[in-house]
């Protein structure tokens, strides 16, 4: 940390093997979209060297213009790794994506990190969706930081925006949401703003001026101490009250000044806890400079704050068959057990899989056995298959640095795994093992698509099954009810995205089509039919004839098939053959060609001949019996019915509740799940819910999801099931 350097050699001073577990720190960067991260990215590299003032990557003499690296990433739609060094750390930062949309990518960056910082924009404060991702590093004890960009903004006020952040963040302790360091503000303008020229580090009392683009250090003027200490006071007790010395507080209290080495230490080792979050500021370097504000302290804070790998819990690891076993964290000599966060495919180079290392060392041209289990839900199919890696290397713009191994606690690319996707595991051929897969988000947005000609059609299922390897929080269905082919995504920005890869990346054009719902057909009430199929045709006939009765059954009871014949009017052998025609026909609907359910279908007579009837002619017969029984009474359509979760913020519960009613939803009741949340429960026709992922995080501003789950079949009301009609061509 900047202060560090007032008592500390520096990080540096500390600094292990390039290839020692110890000297990696991996951090996730968080925030909506437009609070800067990737230009908080950049700033970091610049610093580090990685890039010239230029905006060129260094890299053993080859370079690259620096703005094909925003262009390879596309940062506002996936993970991307950017690795730095810092006083012989590596640190690898990962720049998740800010839309709600592509939270998969957020989640596997959060797998892949052992520390989150979030960003946070002066302008526009902290949204719903940036508290709910801290509630979730909370929950797991994830180490947090807070950075503060847009400094530059008009009306930008750092001091607020810390207010903001511990209310926000700090619910259950906002003393442990304190900032560092102060803004040092220039002369002010001509429109009143005094800009951040620099920083005051509270521990250190010194200013660090970054007014030329490069860091200065001076001591602060007399009449500057009085304003940074009353902060200074909050910061040390928020220190001292998270110390590990439990004499530490009354030795404070009794008036001894307590060594900023010690306090240093103490910081560290909350930060590293997870039980004490930091706020820093940064902005971009000023014009000519290589040294951005705030970018050495978020550095030092990284190096010498965050975890180190060895302090992250492993994943439960079994063996393929579901045994536990016991695998010691970050063991580099270990069983090799990675990750595969993210997969990518690169015109040039084919798929490329971005991998955290767990355990063991990672080693190019090596085989490895890749297993991916509990995603079969989403079109990925659970496979065990031995493959052969290729390269191994660190991504940087359009840059691929060859590494010759990577060890535990690290991240890698490496090339050609065909077979890998974005969950799987990597481990040895002859000990194979199955790392617990992250939280995925569920996708809720359903896209129904088809090809868009014949040769898009001979290409869609290979690019479909590219896609969702890439992408485990897109699910691809194929519906056996409606016969369509359905992506569900987690929101609009997300199946845009998902028509363009298929497009661009894997040549396939598709047309979006209306998605339909899995409707039913039911007798309203009981009815008679007669089915006869006669047919004289010179040679062999066909002969059958039969009557049946047909009546409403309960939801959920299927079709349900009476023999009543007496006399053998229907001989035997034809029994089965009716019952299968009746059954055909009511799978193919009696209507409106939606599938027939919940009715006892009686065979009552019949006729037979003894030459001409056949197991054909008495399916027939039943088929058209049921067909005539139909025509004599009213069908209803059934709608299915979904259990609807709402997870929300209470400021929003009266409009969830208000819009669930308004899609015919029945709310069933509510209960508060921790502080400022409410779970509303309702049943509502999947109808009305075809878009509800995108109306709820509109509704709620990004505040709530929601869970659905198939509940029943129920009666459409007939207005409903008229315009339904009406809209596939059928008679009402």
């Amino acid at each position: 940390m900047g202060d560090k350097a007032q008592t500390h050699p520096g990080a540096a001073g500390r600094a292990v093997a390039a290839d020692h577990p110890a000297s990696v720190r991996n951090v996730v960067l968080v925030g909506h979209s437009g609070s800067g991260k990737t230009t908080l990215v950049e700033a970091l590299a610049l610093t580090a060297g990685a890039v010239n003032r230029a905006g060129r990557v260094e890299d053993g003499g080859t370079v690259s213009d620096y703005d094909e690296i925003e262009h390879r990433q596309q940062r506002s739609v996936q993970l991307s790794l950017a690795p730095v060094e810092w006083d012989g750390f590596k640190v690898n930062v990962l720049d998740t994506p800010g839309y709600a949309d592509f939270v998969g990518e957020l989640r596997a960056g959060l797998r892949a990190a052992d520390a989150a910082l979030f960003v946070v924009s002066a302008s526009d404060g902290v949204d719903g969706s940036t508290r709910m991702v801290w509630e979730e590093c909370q929950a797991v004890g994830m180490p947090r930081a807070i950075v503060i960009t847009h400094l530059e903004a008009a009306r930008a006020d750092f001091e607020e925006m810390t207010r903001v952040c511990a209310e926000a963040f700090g619910a259950d302790d906002p003393d442990a949401v304190l900032p560092l360091y102060l803004p040092l503000r220039g002369p002010e303008g001509p429109d009143g703003h005094a800009p951040v020229t620099g920083l005051i580090g509270l521990l250190s009392q010194k200013l660090f001026d970054y007014a030329s683009g490069e860091r200065k250090e001076s001591e602060p003027g007399e009449d500057q101490l009085p304003d940074i200490a009353e902060a200074r006071n909050r910061l040390i007790e928020g220190i001292i009250a998270e110390s590990e010395d439990e004499t530490l507080m009354d030795r404070y209290l009794g008036g001894e000044q307590i060594d900023v080495k010690t306090l240093i230490d103490d910081l560290e080792r909350a930060v590293a806890r997870g039980t004490f979050f930091p706020v820093l500021a940064a902005a971009p370097a000023a014009d000519g400079g290589r040294q951005g504000l705030g970018t050495v302290e978020l550095l030092e804070l990284i190096t010498g704050g965050f975890p180190t790998p060895f302090e992250h819990p492993l994943p439960g690891v079994t063996t393929i068959d579901g045994k536990a076993r016991e695998l010691k964290a970050c063991d580099t000599g270990g069983p090799l057990v990675a990750e595969v966060v993210k997969t990518a495919s690169d015109p040039y180079v084919g798929r490329i899989s971005l991998v955290r290392v767990f355990s063991g060392t990672l080693r190019p041209d090596e085989t490895v056995h890749v297993s991916g289990h509990g995603l079969a839900d989403r079109g990925h199919e659970d496979h065990d298959v031995d493959e052969r890696i290729g390269a191994l290397s660190m991504p940087f713009g359009k840059q691929q640095r060859p590494v010759t191994h990577a060890v535990a606690g690290d991240l890698v690319c490496v090339a050609k795994l065909g077979r890998a996707e974005t969950g799987d595991t990597l481990s040895g051929k002859d000990d194979p093992l199955l790392m617990e897969p992250w939280q995925m988000p569920d996708p809720l947005l359903p896209l129904a698509i088809q090809a868009h000609s014949k040769a898009d059609e001979d290409k869609l299922s290979q690019g479909l099954s590219r896609l969702v390897a890439e992408d485990p929080t897109m699910r691809l269905e194929q519906n056996q009810d409606t016969h369509q082919v359905v992506l569900w995504c987690l929101g609009e920005a997300h199946a845009d995205v998902a028509l363009e890869r298929l497009r661009s990346r894997y040549g396939v054009q598709v047309d979006v089509v209306p998605h339909r719902v899995s409707l039913r057909e039911t007798f309203a009430t009981k009815a008679a039919g007669r089915g006869r199929h006669v047919k004289q045709s010179g040679g062999h006939g066909q002969y059958a004839i039969c009557e049946i009765e047909v009546e409403p059954l309960p939801g959920g009871s299927g079709i349900e098939f009476v023999d009543k014949v007496v006399g053998g009017a229907v001989p035997r052998q034809f029994i089965p053959s009716v019952e299968k025609g009746v059954r055909a026909q009511a799978a193919k609907g009696v209507v409106a060609g939606y599938p027939l359910v919940d009715v006892r279908i009686t065979l009552l007579d019949g006729k037979a001949h003894s030459v001409d009837s056949s197991d054909a002619a008495f399916q027939t017969a039943g088929a058209l019996a049921l067909r005539e029984a139909a025509s004599q009474t009213r069908i209803h359509l059934l709608e299915p019915v979904a259990e609807v979760t709402v997870l929300v913020a209470d400021d929003y519960v009266g409009a969830v509740m208000s819009d669930l009613s308004s899609r015919r939803g029945r709310v069933l009741g509510t209960e508060q799940v921790g502080s400022g949340r409410t779970l509303v429960r309702a049943e509502v026709p999947e109808f009305e819910i075809g878009r509800y992922a995108i109306d709820l995080r509109s509704l709620s501003h990004g505040t709530a999801r929601f869970d659905r789950a198939y509940a029943r079949h129920e009666p459409m009301p007939p207005q409903v099931a008229e315009r339904v009609r009406e809209q596939a061509g059928e008679p009402s």
